[in-house]
């Protein structure tokens, strides 16, 4: 399904969320490229760790008591970019030097130049691999820090996920939590399509994941979720985020065709920038 039709399965915006998303549109209309669709999914995601879960100090990135992020499907960059900056990690100029040759934000996340970015992302089925050591040494150091990894519902076709999960689940490492945004939708096609996930969270829960599912637009629900984490003190969490791709405008919801895109045109920047005054707000929870 795709357009109007998907957005009945998923709440109404509120104004912040079309905020952010209308940030992500002024980055496109410097950069006249990125991967949209994977961003508008992730947006509530991304907004509820960094409004309301994460510890950070974006003056000291390197803050040793700071919660550890990793957005491993790293196409998505644009909402962690637009968030980082708003929490001052960096100066908001930079969003408009988005993939250019000046600036520090590349079409996937650099940790070598952005602050706020824990490791490099973008080679899909490393960020959990990654998030999994980060966790072991917290445990060893008896360090208070969480990880958390999002992933993407594609990515997760990828074998490098679940050794890491079964690693995870072995140790027992309730200090990870991995969340994946469940689109649906792949580059080319639906994830049933290209490779059916389903039955995805039982998948988890038999690597020894303690399992919930959410609507990933619902603000309230994302928060109650994760500030529930971790959901077992013995094991690793997993939250599976029932989301929509392109959310937010209806030219490019379950629309693969805005995975990616490159040259953009100003017609099509005005569709977007049209499409998202059209969308249905309410109130910030």
């Amino acid at each position: 399904m795709a357009g109007n039709e998907c957005a009945e399965q998923t709440p109404p915006l509120d104004s912040r969320s079309i905020l952010l998303r209308k940030e992500i549109l002024r980055v496109l209309e410097h950069s006249r490229r990125g991967h949209l669709g994977a961003a508008f999914s992730l947006v509530e995601i991304l907004r509820v760790l960094y409004d309301d879960i994460l510890h950070f100090k974006s003056t000291a990135p390197d803050w040793p008591a700071r919660d550890r992020f990793i957005l491993s499907k790293g196409h998505g960059c644009l909402a962690l970019y637009v968030l980082l900056a708003e929490k001052g990690f960096f100066p908001r100029e930079e969003l408009e030097r988005f993939c250019k040759p000046e600036g520090i934000l590349g079409g996937h996340p650099d940790a070598r130049k952005i602050p706020g970015v824990e490791t490099s992302t973008g080679s899909l089925g490393h960020g959990l691999s990654a998030g999994l050591g980060m966790a072991l040494h917290a445990r060893m150091a008896n360090a208070p820090h969480r990880v958390f990894v999002v992933l993407g519902d594609g990515e997760c076709n990828e074998g490098s996920v679940w050794e890491a999960a079964m690693s995870a689940g072995k140790h027992r490492l309730s200090n990870l939590t991995a969340i994946v945004d469940y689109n649906k939708m792949q580059s080319y096609g639906s994830t049933a399509e290209v490779q059916n996930l389903e039955p995805f969270a039982d998948k988890w829960r038999s690597f020894g994941f303690a399992v919930r599912e959410v609507d990933g637009h619902d603000i309230a629900a994302l928060r109650e979720v994760l500030r529930a984490a971790p959901f077992d003190r013995d094991r690793p969490s997993a939250v599976i985020c029932h989301t929509l791709k392109g959310k937010g405008i209806a030219l490019t919801e379950g629309n693969p065709a805005w995975h990616h895109k490159s040259r953009i045109s100003d017609d099509e920047l005005r569709s977007l920038y049209d499409g998202i005054e059209d969308t249905p707000c309410v109130k910030p929870v």
